[in-house]
């Protein structure tokens, strides 16, 4: 609800000032709606938390539920042990019987006294999962929200000229750089200002070798001319090749290791607006770099 408020603010805001430019107010409006797709994105991770609470208590009160059962039982066997030793004494004559009787009980007795010390064993076991799992979900979520922040401060010229966004999902950082910036049409040759804001956005990744990247490219729903068919038979060639000469210039250029690289091209069918609109078709052109933790992000 916080990040609604501040979501509710800035678009307060936004209005109020009345003389922002095009690019300015498309890239808040841009921002807002990835925003919006954060609460979801949370909300959503925070009712599978819950969903998941909830599995464990209810495996706890069942084993709660066997343990009173268990007690129960251990109670009445105590009660059959006196009752039978009593018995003992009063009737000498069957004492080999009631002995016996009272060896059965006292098995019983140990081997209920065995599950009970297993049933607590589960239930302390199953409670430090759940905390484990707990602390271990805030520290992950943590480092995210960490990690979000320094971005937003390192780039935050850069958000503010609409050179680039950056987006935290489902616990996955992306930054999002328009293809206007980086290429001209149809061509995978950055330009002298898209190799600008990836010079100062490499900077800023070297700070966090804990993260593996995963730079994609998007493009719209619009054919490839037949002038550039031969080179790129699809939009796929065309996103993969654009991918490509981005992490070739983050090599190069700013230092960031090969191995926390890798390439993808997902051409026109992971659009985030809509291809029926300029605007949309524009937004859809992108490269986006995706921040994973290392050792889930890439393979050796």
């Amino acid at each position: 609800m916080k990040i609604f408020r501040l979501f509710i603010l800035v678009s307060l805001l936004f209005l109020a000032a009345g003389c922002v430019s095009k690019n300015s107010y498309q890239q808040k409006v841009n921002e807002a709606e990835l925003l919006g797709e954060d609460v979801s994105r949370l909300t959503a991770t925070a009712a599978e938390l819950r969903q998941d609470k909830l599995v464990l208590q209810a495996d706890l009160a069942t084993l709660n539920s066997r343990l009173v059962d268990v007690l129960q039982q251990n109670s009445r066997l105590q009660r059959d042990l006196l009752v039978a030793t009593a018995t003992q004494e009063r009737q000498e004559g069957n004492l080999s019987l009631h002995q016996q009787r009272i060896d059965s009980l006292q098995s019983q007795l140990a081997d209920m006294q065995q599950t009970n010390e297993h049933l607590l064993a589960t239930i302390e076991e199953l409670n430090l999962a759940l905390e484990k799992e707990r602390i271990a979900r805030e520290a992950r979520l943590a480092q995210v929200r960490h990690t979000y922040e320094e971005l937003v401060d390192a780039l935050e010229e850069e958000i503010k000229r609409g050179e680039l966004t950056i987006s935290n999902l489902e616990g996955k950082l992306t930054v999002n750089l328009l293809n206007q910036i980086l290429f001209a049409s149809g061509d995978t040759r950055l330009r002298e200002e898209g190799k600008s804001v990836l010079k100062n956005l490499g900077d800023v990744l070297n700070r966090f070798p804990e993260r593996a990247l995963q730079i994609a490219g998007h493009t719209d729903n619009v054919p490839i001319s037949p002038a550039l068919r031969e080179q790129f038979p699809s939009n796929w060639e065309l996103s993969t090749a654009r991918a490509t000469s981005v992490i070739q210039f983050l090599q190069q250029e700013a230092g960031l290791p090969g191995n926390r690289m890798i390439a993808a091209g997902f051409g026109e069918y992971q659009p985030i607006a809509d291809n029926r609109t300029p605007e949309g078709r524009a937004q859809n052109r992108r490269i986006e770099i995706l921040l994973v933790p290392l050792e889930s992000g890439l393979t050796d």
